[in-house]
C-alpha cells in the first residue's frame, strides 16, 4: 500500500465534522486544553483525544504538556499541502472561466 499524502491525509482530517469542529476551537485560541475542549461539546474526552491525535498526526495541531495538562494550539504551517493543492488547481479553474466569459460573448455579444 502507498503512504498517505500530505494533502489526503489533511483532507482526512478535516472532513469529519466534529473534528473539523474542534480544529476550528483551537484555532480561536492561543492554547487550549482537552478539558476545556470537552466542555459543552457534547464529545465525550476519550473521543476529542482521538481526533486531536487525527489533527496532531495531520500537522494541524501541535501540543505542549505542562504537568498534568496538554496544551494545544493551532500550527499554521500544517494547511500548506492543501493551500499548495488548491493553487494547483486554480490555474485549470481560472482558465475554464476565461473560456465561459469568451463563450458568454460570443452567444450575446
Amino acid at each position: 500500500m502507498m503512504p498517505e499524502s500530505p494533502v489526503s491525509s489533511l483532507m482526512r482530517a478535516l472532513a469529519d465534522p466534529t473534528r473539523r469542529a474542534i480544529f476550528e476551537r483551537i484555532v480561536q485560541t492561543d492554547e487550549i486544553t482537552v478539558a476545556e475542549l470537552t466542555k459543552g461539546s457534547g464529545v465525550t474526552q476519550g473521543a476529542i483525544s482521538q481526533h486531536l491525535k487525527s489533527l496532531k498526526n495531520a500537522g494541524l495541531v501541535k501540543e505542549r504538556p505542562a504537568g498534568r495538562n496538554v496544551f494545544y494550539r493551532a500550527e499554521p504551517k500544517g494547511l500548506t499541502p492543501l493551500f499548495d493543492w488548491l493553487k494547483y488547481y486554480s490555474v485549470f479553474w481560472n482558465n475554464r472561466f476565461a473560456d465561459l466569459r469568451t463563450l458568454m460573448k460570443e452567444l450575446d455579444p
